[in-house]
């Protein structure tokens, strides 16, 4: 039977509570491999509050493993598009835990691409080389600890241990096929790489999607208070779903999962210690957003291909972020997805971003045409979330210096570094382009 353990954080340190998550399996010491290295994949996709691996947990588990006798240990992480690990790393605190208690910070878009084969989707994606090397090369001498946290997904209807491996991924990968496929390619990538223990960061739940506005905080950050793991990450991530209120039949990418035997996907086959805490924090949460946009936004989605996994929740998360925490001053239309309405396509007659290859193809030209090249912006692919948040950023008139809250100088001497030292991160345009109003 898959063993999945429940922590009660209520009245115990965070180093008391790792030490009784892998106490219960045996011990640190028993699941070092040959090298005693030890990987953690972190879940860092922004600095945004609340969207983050908790580097207190993450520092806990560094002095864990060092105590068992860990040799080197490794927090690895490639963070979402637009955006790039080092500045994130510097802005969370992760880098300065990392520092802090003997490891090390590998910033994976920094690293060269190894090509990895997904087998169902017959075709190859970009992994970063340490992906490669340690972690499936190494698979036998390097200990894999991967450390989510607990959120619904706009596009993917959860983001726990599975999901959380995505950031193995370069993120010029990313872009191809995150569309209706997406489950498909998160399940084929676990058939290629896959953690030997995941430790879920439960303290709180994310609703409404994975990355929400401050504004909606009380709505979508749902106290928990709980750590969550295994060694079976589809065993780990069917209690985390069911804690959230979703069956595994809710989530495409578990569901596959449990038909090509990658775990244990049955609720009443796992071996829950811990389970009345399960019972006793359910709740019923959504994966959809709460639709907060600019009231001076059209959005005309198409009836084809305009696809929750990519291109329309993609933007329309970037864009109820923006909007509620930063403001929009502008009015302008999205279109995204194929076959829209030709009479709502016609009424455009200010800027406009045509989302995904589906809707570029039919729109662009014509509107380039009509509105002129100025007020025409496209961002390709499925997935181009770097693209997208630079057209919305300069749609909505909102600086890009702002949202990341960091001093500017800082920035940018972390940009250069990361590009010293070999950065492929797909980043935010940092002048916005200009809009021809």
């Amino acid at each position: 039977m898959a063993k999945v353990r429940l922590v009660d954080l209520e009245g115990k340190g965070t180093d008391a509570a790792v030490g009784e998550m892998f106490g219960s399996f045996g011990g640190g010491r028993s699941m070092l491999k040959s090298s005693r290295d030890v990987y953690i994949k972190v879940n860092v996709i922004d600095s945004k509050p609340n969207v983050y691996t908790d580097p207190a947990l993450v520092g806990a588990v560094i002095r864990y493993f060092r105590s068992e006798g860990a040799r080197n240990i490794y927090v690895i992480e490639n963070c979402t598009q637009g955006n790039f690990t080092r500045l994130v790393f510097h802005k969370t605190g992760m880098a300065r835990v990392c520092r802090k208690n003997g490891a090390s910070a590998v910033y994976l878009d920094e690293t060269p691409a190894s090509p990895a084969w997904l087998p169902n989707m017959q075709c190859f994606l970009d992994l970063s080389s340490v992906v490669h090397e340690k972690l499936i090369k190494g698979k036998n001498e390097n200990l894999y600890i991967n450390i989510p946290i607990l959120k619904t997904h706009s596009m993917s209807g959860v983001t726990i241990g599975v999901k959380n491996q995505f950031g193995l991924v370069h993120q010029h990968s990313r872009i191809a096929d995150h569309n209706f496929k997406l489950h498909r390619k998160l399940a084929d990538l676990y058939h290629v790489v896959s953690p030997d223990f995941t430790l879920v960061d439960a303290r709180n739940a994310m609703n409404h999607g994975h990355y929400t506005p401050e504004k909606f905080e009380p709505d979508c950050i749902i106290p928990m208070g709980l750590l969550i793991g295994g060694r079976d990450t589809l065993a780990v991530d069917t209690v985390g779903a069911h804690l959230m209120g979703f069956d595994i039949a809710d989530v495409e990418h578990l569901r596959l999962l449990r038909e090509d035997g990658a775990g244990c996907g049955d609720l009443a086959a796992i071996d829950i210690e811990g389970r009345e805490l399960v019972e006793q924090r359910r709740r019923n949460l959504t994966h959809e957003l709460k639709d907060e946009f600019p009231a001076g936004v059209t959005i005309i989605r198409g009836r084809e291909r305009c696809c929750a996994e990519g291109c329309r929740r993609n933007t329309e998360t970037a864009m109820e972020v923006f909007a509620n925490d930063v403001g929009c001053s502008h009015d302008f239309a999205i279109v995204m997805g194929k076959d829209a309405d030709p009479a709502e396509v016609a009424k455009v007659n200010g800027p406009v971003l045509l989302v995904g290859g589906c809707a570029i193809e039919d729109y662009e030209t014509a509107m380039k045409d009509r509105l002129g090249a100025g007020r025409v912006f496209v961002s390709p692919g499925c997935n181009n979330l770097a693209a997208t948040c630079s057209a919305l950023m300069a749609l909505m008139g909102i600086s890009p210096m702002k949202v990341t809250g960091l001093n500017p100088l800082v920035s940018l001497q972390l940009f250069i570094s990361a590009k010293i030292h070999g950065s492929k991160a797909l980043v935010t345009r940092i002048i916005p382009e200009r809009v021809a109003r």
